[in-house]
Parts: C-alpha cells; structure tokens; sequence
C-alpha cells in the first residue's frame, strides 16, 4: 500500500494536534510543514519530526503532497485552500472555511469542479457519545424534537491580559467567540437534531472593550506571565459573549450561548436536546457520559462502550468500555473516513464527514446572527 504523503500548514496549537492524529493512521505520511517564520518552522519540524519544512506555502506546494492540512489564522484560508485545490491537491481545513459566504462558496464550486476530496474540521462531530446521539435521534428513541439548549464556554480568554491572533479581525474576520467555538456548537446542533435553523434572534457583548497586548509572542492555551511594561493596549471589537435564540424547521424553538470569558470552564461544550419521548444532555468536558432524562421512570446514565452503543456509533470507538477517549481521537476518527475518500481520489456521494458545504452552512448562519445582534431583530437564515 503506498503511503498517502500529507503537508500541514499552520503549527500553533491545532496543527501539530493533527499530525499526532494523522500518525496514529495506517499508511499515511507527514512530509512537510509550512509556518511563516523560517526559524520558527525550523524548530517546528525538528521537534515535530517532519522532514520538510518551509516558510513559502507556494513552495510546499510544488513537492509531492496528495492532501494539505490547513492550520493557520482564519484569514489565510481561502486562498490557500483555493491554491491547493487548484494544484489538485486534497483539502482538510479548519473551520471557518473562509472569513466571508462569497469566499466559501466559491470553494465549494472549485471543490466540485474539481473533484477532490474537501473537508473541514468539525471534530467535535466524533465523540462517539456524539454520534450516539445522532443515532438515537435518527432511531425514534427521542420522538420528535421540542427544544434543544446548547452552549460553549471558555475561560482561555477571561482576563484582560489574555491576547490572541483571534481578537484581531484583520486574522479572524468579523467575528470572534461565535466563529471560533460557536461555529462548533452550531454544527453539531443540526447534525445531531436534524433540525434546520430558520431564523435567530443574537445579543453579543464585548466584556473587555480594552486588552492588554504582549509584545512578545505567546502560544494558544500557554501559560501567560509577562511584566506590565510588556504589553499594549488595544481596543477589541469582537464579542467575547453571545446568546442566541434560535427557529427551527420542525416549527419548535432553541438556545445556544457562547463565552470565552467563563471562569472554569475551560473547553466545555454542552448539548441537551429535548423529545417527545426523552431528553439527551452531553457535553464534552465528560464525553464518555450521556444522561438520559425520562418523564416516568428514573433519568438514565449512559456509558461510553462499544457493545451498549448502536452500530453506527460504535465504529468511533477504539477501545473497550472503561478505555476512555477523548479529544485527540475525534480528529483520528475523522481523519480516518476523510482518507478512505483520498485513498480512492474522490469524495464518495454522500460523505459522511463533514465538508465544505458544512462550512459554507456556518458562514451563512454566522452571518444571520452578526446581523440579527446588530439590527436587534430576528433574521431569517
């Protein structure tokens, strides 16, 4: 079998996340990394164990690669999937696919025209607990769905001297805490419901106005101890916080909330879908635990384990029950139906990852809520 030879662009935090998912596959090789910053990528590669680096993307592309991996600040991705896609390269990108719809669209018709294999990086879809409840959902176990709560909170950003390449929209676009962690929760809401949002109803706040930049550089989710003398300040325009009621399809109602300035909560996505029949609730700082809520016998606990799940989510599973899993297995898991299609040379006809059609549908959503929290009114999706 010969090798799929892969390049990642991007090695912050979640580049180097997918190289340890893409070597935890069989008969998939990571050849090359691009990062602005010759020394930095250097290093990167040295300590990554990757034989190629490069601090031009153009010039990565020019050598043997079947599939690219896109890591690097939101603004970057458009073009660099454009230019992958248009050297017959396969895409794997983090979401947001691109910073505008009329940029994402026109990926989704390159992606088309050319046939290659596209997807983005919604991992959160790879719980097995996740797909459970998809499962569960698409069975009748829920009946119909009534309502579904929802939030992602963080903390990563709870102080004023908390700074990333995220809060500046010239890297992140527009929007902040609902294009980086709701883009996730909106995703995974309709996967697992089969609800379409219709319409939403947003009120967004921007908790420090102000932040402290550091004039020395300092990776996401690092440890953050500077001098006073070693920052700027600089005004934010991004929300730190949002609500959002949500419309859906089957006529009934939602809620999602998005916070990085939650003390204590440190990545914690959490989803409750109310049914005719039962509640589900996850979330993913437990995610090998599903509680079931029942109306006339005692609420039910749900464990992460192969034999006690439906065949269509026990195949995310690794590991016997009581081998837990976690974060860095739902990229394998992805990853893992993505190169099936790229070991063949085509997406197959109806992907069961997620696409960049899934990526267009966040920008179309995030877009409605961006107006809806300006305009104060509900807007139709």
């Amino acid at each position: 079998m010969n090798k799929i030879k892969v390049a990642v662009a991007g090695v912050g935090f979640i580049g180097p996340a997918h190289i340890e998912a893409l070597r935890r596959l069989p008969g998939i090789e990571v050849v090359a990394i691009f990062n602005r910053g010759e020394d930095k990528v250097r290093s990167k590669a040295t300590t990554l164990a990757v034989p190629q680096y490069f601090d031009n993307y153009n010039e990565m592309l020019e050598t043997e690669v079947d599939c690219i991996h896109i890591c690097t600040p939101n603004y970057l991705h458009y073009q660099e999937a454009k230019l992958a896609l248009q050297k017959g390269i396969h895409v794997v990108c983090e979401k947001p696919l691109a910073t505008t719809i009329e940029e994402a669209q026109e990926l989704v018709k390159l992606a088309r025209e050319t046939g290659l294999v596209n997807a983005v990086h919604f991992n959160i879809r790879y719980y097995p607990m996740v797909r459970q409840m998809k499962a569960m959902r698409e069975k009748g176990d829920l009946g119909q769905v009534y309502s579904i709560i929802g939030s992602y909170l963080q903390d990563w950003l709870f102080y004023q001297t908390d700074y990333n390449w995220r809060l500046e929209p010239e890297q992140s676009g527009e929007s902040r805490a609902l294009a980086d962690i709701g883009s996730h929760l909106l995703d995974l809401l309709e996967y697992v419901s089969g609800c379409r949002i219709t319409e939403v109803m947003a009120d967004m706040n921007t908790v420090h106005q102000t932040r402290k930049k550091p004039l020395k550089p300092i990776e996401t989710y690092s440890g953050k101890v500077l001098e006073p003398v070693d920052y700027q300040d600089v005004k934010i325009n991004t929300e730190d916080y949002a609500s959002v009621l949500l419309r859906f399809d089957n006529g009934n109602r939602g809620v999602v909330t998005v916070s990085q300035v939650s003390a204590g909560r440190k990545n914690r996505l959490s989803l409750e879908i109310a049914g005719a029949n039962k509640t589900i609730a996850w979330n993913s700082e437990l995610p090998n635990q599903l509680w079931v809520g029942e109306r006339d016998k005692p609420n039910g606990e749900l464990l992460r384990d192969p034999s006690l799940f439906y065949p269509e989510a026990a195949g995310l599973i690794s590991y016997p029950g009581g081998h837990n899993e976690g974060f860095p297995d739902t990229s394998k898991q992805l990853f893992k139906e993505v190169y099936e299609a790229v070991r063949v040379g085509e997406p197959p006809l109806n992907p069961t990852y997620p696409t960049f059609e899934a990526g267009l549908r966040e920008l179309v959503l995030n877009d409605a809520i961006l107006r809806s929290a300006k305009e104060a009114r509900w807007i139709v999706v």
